[in-house]
């Protein structure tokens, strides 16, 4: 009888340490609605990092943009990531699924960079070849003229 109030105690509290640390929110924003959010967030920081006046110049507000965009709210913003936050493994799971989306994205990006590198370039050599055509023709008109 002993070893069976021993083994109930142990279960009882094994399982009440399985007991969630946080609730889940009201609201809870799905799971892949809330990577989108941490994307877009992560961009708008770096941008503000990297150069602060361009948002400020068109007056954005990172995070005011962001709950706009996917309608919430700061409070339910915060109750929502203390929540996910409170798995740690699904938690860094979610950041490193962002972080790849950026890399990929980042690439894609470079890739558009050269490729613009290389028009602007081509412009410009065009430009400096009708240039010096354009003086070439007026050197010849002028010796034309003696």
């Amino acid at each position: 009888m002993k070893k069976i109030v021993l083994l109930f105690i142990l279960f009882t509290l094994l399982n009440s340490c399985k007991k969630d640390i946080v609730k889940t929110p009201d609201h809870l924003i799905e799971r892949g609605k809330m990577l989108n959010i941490m994307y877009d967030l992560s961009i708008l920081e770096a941008i503000k990092n990297q150069n602060p006046s361009s948002l400020e110049k068109y007056k954005i507000n990172s995070k005011q943009y962001v709950y706009n965009k996917y309608k919430i709210d700061s409070i339910q913003f915060v109750q929502n990531n203390l929540y996910y936050s409170a798995d740690y493994k699904d938690y860094q799971l979610m950041y490193e699924e962002v972080k790849t989306r950026i890399d990929k994205n980042m690439k894609s990006t470079e890739a558009l960079v050269k490729i613009e590198t290389k028009k602007s370039e081509a412009k410009k050599a065009a430009k400096e070849k009708l240039m010096a055509k354009r003086v070439e023709d007026s050197i010849k008109k002028i010796k034309g003229r003696k």
